[in-house]
């Protein structure tokens, strides 16, 4: 593993396995599997709004913030408007595809550990974000999607406008959420390697005229881990079934990505550029 240019130098997967395709007579083509647990943040303090963290080589306590009311009424108004243009869609395809910025792209630059195949460690891609259901109710949402997974499009876009509509009230207002869809023991994304090395990152969303950035602490759990906590198992499965919602069920399920806010600046044109609005 250690030749592969798609990987680093060094190994965080444990139990791995490679599963031959049966379909290759060679038996050189298939899927690893194994499974990582972070050593680089330290949640004993969670609870009390503290996440610690090895970032830039140092270990520090850092403060998780609310997400401003400016990042929420941009953020839930504009993934309403998204959802309408979807349901456009589907009554006139002609009507145009929705928009590519926005705040379900976010923009995340990382640092910490360079891949085989590049010149330095820093990174940045565009990942899909979404929103995590504050922990007393994420049971309930859980159940929610997966009774209505199978319901028509246009019933799936109605019962998530419903529940942006009541965002502040449903949704951990600390947190973003992704998936890390491609790292495996075969295959590991610049993102992830820089992740398990350096867990702070910065989060860009640009839908001018507004454009806001956030300081987070990563925190990323793999669904094979057996030292994940019940909790921990319900987020990796609403991550997953909040993405499949609407883009199809994945053959398997992905790592789920938590964004703890730390910071928040106002990137926008004009008077902002760049000052920070939380905390």
């Amino acid at each position: 593993m250690g030749k592969n240019p798609e990987h680093s130098p060094v190994n965080f997967w444990h139990d791995v396995k490679f599963i031959p395709d049966p379909a290759d007579s060679t038996g050189k083509r298939g899927t690893y599997r194994g499974w990582f647990r972070q050593n680089n943040i330290d949640l004993k303090k969670i609870d009390s709004g503290v996440i610690r963290a090895k970032v830039e080589g140092n270990w520090r306590e850092f403060k998780i913030v609310n997400l401003p009311e400016g990042f929420l009424k941009w953020n839930f108004s504009r993934r309403i408007g998204q959802l309408q243009k979807i349901r456009e869609l589907l009554k006139d395809p002609q009507a145009g595809m929705p928009e590519i910025a926005g705040p379900h792209n976010g923009i995340v630059a990382s640092h910490g550990l360079k891949r085989q195949d590049a010149e330095f460690s820093i990174n940045n891609a565009v990942k899909g974000m979404g929103w995590l259901p504050r922990k007393e109710k994420l049971p309930d949402l859980i159940n929610l999607l997966q009774q209505t997974k199978n319901d028509s499009t246009e019933r799936k876009i109605a019962l998530l406008e419903s529940l942006y509509e009541k965002g502040t009230e449903i949704f951990d207002l600390t947190k973003q959420t992704s998936l890390e869809l491609y790292s495996n023991p075969g295959f590991e994304t610049h993102t992830f390697l820089n992740q398990m090395t350096d867990p702070g990152v910065a989060i860009v969303f640009l839908d001018l005229p507004k454009s806001y950035e956030l300081r987070c602490i990563v925190q990323m759990l793999h669904p094979d881990d057996p030292n994940l906590t019940d909790y921990e198992k319900q987020i990796v499965e609403y991550v997953n079934l909040v993405h499949d919602y609407f883009h199809g069920e994945s053959p398997q399920r992905s790592i789920a990505v938590i964004y703890h806010v730390i910071q928040v600046f106002d990137n926008s044109p004009g008077k902002w550029r760049g000052q920070r609005v939380a905390p």
